[in-house]
């Protein structure tokens, strides 16, 4: 058993649903679901934003993904094997009310499976945070774990997939079982979401079928910068994903994160 290193408190690897993990949103008595069906019964059923994310946290529907999620928090990395990892599904991240709407892939193996919040401990999300600061969205420039005091401003950060898939790759079984998750995310927070913008060629695909009921024809071609006017004033702005490849080659650059991040918040009334 292991120390948070912020908090001093003591946790085993993979952490315990109800064990005082800063930000758990599961209790003990939290169902889990274990295969598919229930995933999908259990996501129309949530009525709200916490109870969606205390259901994910403890899902336990793709084997695979379990076991990895586990071995990883078990075995760990170099750097970081004096550390607990969360070593569960991720919950969205943010506002339970966001006008901006951020949508990535998943959770890294020894980044956000390790410290328990979307895109947070490996270097992509060290880029998003730092932009998303500068935006004026978080409310400080680093995000390193659950219990550092990082806040959101109208905005939350989703996945298709809530596991770290090994290699970064969940299989299309995976993606299927868990878009109930996401499809019950949407119902409860689209009311306030002005600004949708997915991180990648992928998340934009996931963000026009999450919106098939009101994408125009012929559906618009993802790019960085692009912006998708749909109806009701929503509009869906592309950004290259913020990967250490993408960042490290000068395909995204902190400039361009900032372009997009303040031309999000502009337009969802968040800037100024």
């Amino acid at each position: 058993m292991l120390n948070h290193p912020r908090t001093g408190q003591p946790f085993e690897s993979p952490v315990p649903p109800g064990s005082g993990w800063p930000g758990d949103p599961a209790t003990p008595a939290t169902p889990q679901a274990a295969d598919a069906a229930r995933v999908a019964r259990l996501a129309e059923q949530a009525e709200s934003i916490q109870e969606l994310d205390a259901l994910i946290s403890v899902c336990r529907a793709c084997p695979r993904l379990v076991t990895w999620r586990e071995e990883v928090a078990v075995t760990k990395r170099k750097s970081f094997a004096d550390q607990p990892y969360w070593g569960r599904p991720v919950p969205s991240w943010g506002s339970p009310q966001p006008r901006v709407l951020i949508v990535g892939l998943a959770p890294a193996a020894n980044g956000a499976n390790r410290t328990g919040r979307m895109f947070t401990g490996d270097r992509s999300g060290d880029q998003l945070y730092a932009a998303l600061h500068r935006a004026g969205l978080v409310s400080q420039p680093t995000s390193v774990d659950a219990a550092d005091g990082l806040t959101s401003n109208g905005v939350r950060i989703i996945a298709p997939v809530h596991c770290a898939p090994p290699d970064n790759k969940p299989t299309t079984v995976e993606r299927n079982t868990c878009a109930p998750w996401l499809d019950a995310e949407w119902r409860l927070i689209a009311p306030h979401v002005r600004v949708i913008v997915p991180l990648g060629g992928f998340a934009w695909q996931t963000v026009l079928r999450l919106l098939a009921d009101r994408v125009p024809k012929p559906k618009p071609k993802f790019g960085h910068g692009v912006v998708a006017e749909l109806d009701s004033g929503l509009r869906v702005l592309g950004c290259f994903h913020p990967s250490q490849q993408n960042m490290f080659t000068g395909r995204l650059t902190p400039a361009m994160l900032d372009d997009i991040f303040s031309e999000a918040a502009a337009l969802a009334g968040l800037s100024g």
